[in-house]
């Protein structure tokens, strides 16, 4: 048997590997498709109907790529820059939000130095594979923070996520009451809606079981069980400290509202591109598809959900006229999003010496 050592590159290598593979066949099959169907609108049906399918794909991938650039450089820069700020926007909401977390924790973190880790972690996010790699960031440097506190600072980054992805889940369901008719009219919508329920109710019940528990209760044995587990100590700490976000009143309530509020600006960034692409697509309906999407892609799926994101919002809007600038809508969306994770980028190289942010280092931990 291989070693522990020498199973972790291996390890490494295959999750790379299929989760590219994924990705590359994701969006060469949504590329094909809009590629196709730009050719096909170009031609008279009956041209189009003499072809074969293999003269239909050659002349989809001559034709389309041009059509696609069309539509990329017919894009406002004016209002691509509004995008970029409503980006902004989003990353402030979800550092004032982890603030509110730190603080139930007795953590107060400046606001300057949240926002620094807060963008590094956006950074890793963006670039690492899966959607785990910026929260085992951020909680690597909130647990620098403090001497005394750091399994309590890890849990914020927990916690931070759950309220969050649960706010935007809710927000998504809500919205989706709204839209019945949009979300039954295509097959990937239905099914795209039937996940989102299911990822609600996951995510709630996760949320009453980390804040309210329930379980040491009914099971006596339970605590002396967890802590024979393997750091059994820092689980059973980690427990309480969730408990501490049921306790207090308000907590839900504040981070709640400040999440729905980000969860708006997320979705008025989108509609803001598709303002510069010219396309019209209803308020209404991007309320429901765009949050609905942003938490699929979120599975650690593909890197950053490339493939996946763009794959749901074409689907998901059913209308082979939109299509080519559906996409373009989708990718210059997340270029919004890539923006400022290379302003992170560059301040994780200005400031991982000063605050000892080394990756090596945090590899070494992470082990």
């Amino acid at each position: 048997m291989p070693e522990p050592s020498q199973q972790k590159p291996a390890n490494r290598l295959w999750q790379i590997s299929w989760r590219l593979g994924l990705c590359s066949i994701l969006l060469v099959w949504i590329f094909h498709s809009i590629f196709v169907n730009e050719a096909r609108l170009a031609a008279s049906k009956h041209d189009w109907t003499q072809l074969s399918r293999l003269e239909q794909w050659k002349r989809g991938w001559h034709e389309g790529p041009a059509q696609l650039w069309q539509t990329i450089t017919l894009a406002q820069p004016g209002w691509l820059i509004v995008s970029l700020v409503l980006m902004a926007g989003t990353l402030f909401l979800g550092v004032v939000r982890w603030r509110l977390v730190l603080e139930v924790q007795g953590l107060h973190l400046p606001f300057r130095r949240a926002t620094e880790i807060s963008l590094v972690a956006h950074f890793f996010n963006s670039f690492l594979l899966g959607s785990t790699g910026g929260d085992l960031m951020k909680a690597y440097y909130a647990a620098r923070e403090t001497h005394h506190k750091k399994t309590e600072a890890v849990v914020t980054v927990f916690v931070d996520r759950l309220v969050g992805l649960w706010a935007m889940l809710l927000f998504a369901g809500m919205m989706m009451l709204l839209n019945l008719r949009t979300l039954t009219s295509s097959r990937v919508a239905t099914l795209a809606s039937l996940l989102i329920l299911g990822m609600l109710s996951v995510c709630s019940f996760l949320g009453v079981l980390a804040f309210r528990g329930g379980v040491s209760r009914r099971w006596g044995g339970a605590r002396a069980w967890l802590r024979r587990l393997p750091k059994g100590a820092s689980l059973e700490r980690s427990l309480d400290s969730c408990r501490l976000f049921g306790r207090q009143r308000l907590f839900l309530t504040r981070t709640l509202l400040i999440s729905m509020a980000l969860n708006v600006v997320c979705v008025l960034q989108w509609q803001v591109v598709g303002f510069g692409l010219g396309v019209s697509i209803p308020p209404l309906t991007m309320l429901a598809i765009v949050p609905m999407v942003i938490c699929i892609a979120a599975l650690p799926i593909t890197p950053s959900g490339l493939g996946v994101r763009e794959t749901l919002f074409v689907n998901m809007l059913n209308d082979p006229k939109l299509a080519t600038s559906a996409l373009t809508l989708s990718l210059l969306a997340y270029g919004g999003s890539l923006f400022w994770s290379l302003v992170g980028g560059v301040v994780y190289l200005l400031l991982k010496e000063k605050h000892h942010l080394a990756r090596s280092e945090l590899e070494s931990q992470a082990d």
